[in-house]
């Protein structure tokens, strides 16, 4: 399910940049490891490990946008959460790329943020009482 959602996010980013795609349909997209838009000023790269000068535990964010003429980067992952705690969820993730981000911005010299997106639950729970 997440790499559904992640494949949907990638889609929307690919078109944000102006990314050539085969598909025109967000289900027929497959991602490529590595795509450019804008003109060769930003690079998207898909579901892969940053290779950094420090061990990090958490290293593989679903997307990580670089923008050369703004001097950015974006780390963007995904995650479900099953009951309310959005919030926590969303901390959770930008505290787990905090280490990346700090990396990404020595590396590249670019100003880094992580952007969690969470799933929640689609539709209320069940309710399991009988009511006989």
């Amino acid at each position: 399910m997440i790499e559904c959602v992640g494949a949907e996010q990638h889609f929307d980013t690919c078109k944000e940049i102006e990314v050539e795609s085969d598909n025109e349909e967000r289900y027929d997209h497959v991602p490529k490891l590595v795509e450019t838009g804008h003109e060769g000023t930003v690079t998207t790269v898909w579901d892969q490990q940053v290779q950094t000068d420090t061990a990090l535990c958490d290293s593989k964010p679903n997307i990580l946008i670089r923008d050369y003429e703004k001097g950015t980067g974006l780390v963007i992952d995904s995650d479900m959460s099953g009951d309310r705690n959005v919030v926590n969820k969303e901390t959770e993730q930008i505290l787990k790329y905090k280490d990346l981000t700090i990396e990404i911005q020595l590396m590249w010299n670019v100003k880094t943020k992580v952007m969690p997106v969470i799933t929640g639950r689609l539709e209320p729970p069940q309710n399991h009482s009988d009511s006989t």
